[in-house]
């Protein structure tokens, strides 16, 4: 049975913690820009990390200059949190903010609709 709060767990926190203040401040990249990391899923054994961000414009540049920009990201993450194996970082893009947005618009056109109706 999975303990409540799992190490993978605490690590993950402090991960994004530390990583969103890397992308703030460190990284030098142009096309990494303003990103806010939504979520970090660590895997048990501590080798993979998947990292679910979104951005205001959507585009590939962002992925490419968070993939570039991933191995002096995971150097700076051994320094600050002295792990001692450091996860593999993989960025996915996080389009749920995208969606609740148009499912929020059509909500909306519904209700306008609906009392145009009444």
């Amino acid at each position: 049975m999975a303990k409540e709060f799992s190490r993978a767990t605490r690590v993950a926190e402090q991960m994004q913690r530390e990583l969103a203040d890397l992308l703030q401040f460190e990284v030098k990249d142009p096309r990494v820009g303003m990103i806010t990391i939504t979520q970090v899923e660590v895997t048990g054994d501590m080798a993979h990390a998947k990292i679910f961000y979104t951005a205001a414009k959507a585009s590939g540049s962002i992925q490419q200059g968070l993939e570039k920009s991933a191995g002096f990201l995971r150097t700076q993450i051994a320094k600050r949190m002295l792990l001692r194996t450091v996860p593999q970082l993989h960025f996915v893009y996080d389009a749920s903010i995208d969606n609740g947005m148009k499912m929020a618009q059509l909500i909306d056109a519904a209700r306008a609709t609906d009392k145009n109706q009444d």
